[in-house]
């Protein structure tokens, strides 16, 4: 008790929220326990009032806190101790040099990871504003409490009843032709794609989209496989190098690739499957934003074309929900699953059960369909506004952007570099096509957009931003 006490009183006097302010008051409060945590006035190890607690002292719903105190785990301040609380976690304050003054600008340049992440056009943010807390709360009260069976080890699979509702949900929405028993859950799609590359065997050689994501090649380098780069077409992976390439795997992202933003046709899909059939490799499936479509039905997988069981499956609910959510899964087909289980059927699950669980019965009673529908409505209404506004800026053109939540935009009055460094300058830090491509030359003056992390609201002020920063050569 009096840590709790000790920790109230930190906030009983310095915190105040605005419900009148444009920022919302779960990242007002999120703001104020950060700053806290920084400035040292939160030391490591110190117990944040309880969620009831909080929502009493400030008058704002649990729903805020949760949301504020979600944020802050996620991103490292507080860590939560089952049945006890958040606690603050250990930050390293730096002090700063008082020679320094904000007066003196900083360089736009190098963009350091963090600075390109908290970017409102960063490629790696979601939307968590409509993210159903309350529910997700009330499951997870509900699993915890009436399900003790859940401390026991379970299978190494992932739970059945997630797996049930996930193979129902990918046969409805994505035409994965797929039973419980070939889905395999995981905390994240690098941890399932170290499994797949013990599972495929030292000998394999990985074709990789040039450009590309870099996840996997970091993990494939680690673990000292064979990369071959294969270049992109119009249509996607280019089927003639591929031939050419020597490779025994595929990795694609056929239905909006990262980063270009092509939707692989029907006709290329048929091509690289005959090519796994005909030379007996493999094809893995990251159906990589799949769930956001603003022009028509998405095609159906790679997965549910495939006749001839050479096509892995994986998904993540990382994008669809929030970063935080580290699950994700794998389909394998049923020639692999005799090997998954002589390699990796001894070990535990690496999600948590209770997490398991609580996904299950959020995809099974409705609410992931529901919430899809709310956050695919404000992800279209942001990309109609943000790309009207793009369209003011002379010379821009945009592409890739039939799905997903990112897609490029060209202006050639300027070079790739000379983008970055203006927009940086101008407190909008991006990211340029050329930082994915391996062998294959970069389009020229081509930048990635996301928009997922962007306030609606903010639309505006960015464009017009960048509209000042990519004006008239200096």
């Amino acid at each position: 008790m009096r840590d709790t006490e000790e920790a109230s009183s930190v906030f009983s006097f310095t915190l105040t929220l605005n419900s009148r302010a444009r920022i919302p008051m779960y990242e007002q409060l999120y703001g104020a326990i950060a700053a806290a945590i920084r400035d040292g006035s939160l030391q490591k190890g110190e117990k944040l009032p309880s969620k009831r607690e909080l929502c009493a002292q400030l008058g704002v719903s649990r729903a805020t806190v949760e949301t504020a105190y979600e944020l802050l785990r996620a991103e490292g301040y507080v860590e939560a101790r089952p049945r006890s609380g958040f606690y603050a976690a250990d930050y390293i304050s730096l002090t700063p040099d008082p020679k320094r003054r904000r007066s003196v600008p900083l360089p736009p340049a190098p963009q350091h990871a963090s600075d390109l992440h908290s970017s409102p056009l960063s490629t790696s943010a979601v939307d968590v504003s409509l993210f159903p807390y309350a529910s997700w709360a009330k499951l997870y009260k509900e699993v915890v409490y009436n399900s003790p069976e859940l401390l026991q080890r379970g299978d190494p699979r992932g739970e059945l009843s997630l797996r049930q509702a996930l193979s129902r949900l990918l046969r409805e929405y994505r035409g994965v032709r797929c039973t419980p028993e070939q889905l395999v859950i995981g905390s994240g799609l690098e941890t399932l794609t170290e499994q797949l590359v013990t599972l495929l065997g030292s000998d394999a050689v990985y074709a990789m989209e040039d450009p590309g994501y870099p996840a996997l090649e970091r993990v494939l380098l680690a673990r000292g496989r064979s990369i071959r780069s294969v270049p992109m077409d119009a249509q996607g992976m280019n089927a003639e190098a591929l031939e050419r390439s020597g490779a025994t795997v595929a990795y694609l992202t056929p239905s909006h690739q990262f980063p270009l933003g092509i939707t692989m046709p029907a006709s290329r899909r048929s091509r690289l499957l005959r090519w796994a059939v005909e030379g007996n490799g493999w094809i893995i499936e990251d159906d990589y934003d799949s769930e956001f479509r603003y022009g028509g039905r998405p095609i159906s997988s790679m997965q549910g074309m495939d006749r001839h069981e050479r096509v892995i499956y994986a998904g993540t609910f990382s994008r669809s929900l929030a970063p935080a959510i580290r699950l994700a899964y794998l389909v394998l087909p049923p020639t692999l699953l005799g090997r998954w289980q002589k390699l990796f059927g001894r070990q535990q699950a690496t999600v948590s059960r209770y997490e398991q669980r609580v996904m299950a019965r959020f995809l099974k009673e409705g609410f992931y369909a529901r919430y899809l529908r709310r956050v695919g409505k404000l992800y279209s209404d942001r990309r109609a506004a943000l790309l009207r506004g793009l369209d003011t800026i002379d010379g821009a053109t945009v592409s890739g952007a039939e799905g997903g939540i990112h897609f490029l935009l060209t202006l050639p009055r300027f070079s790739e570099a000379e983008l970055l460094s203006r927009a940086a300058a101008a407190g909008i830090p991006l990211r340029g096509l050329s930082e994915y491509c391996r062998n294959s030359p970069p389009l020229p003056s081509t930048l990635v957009v996301g928009y997922g992390g962007l306030p609606t609201a903010q639309v505006e002020t960015v464009v017009q931003t960048l509209r000042q920063a990519w004006s008239a050569p200096d």
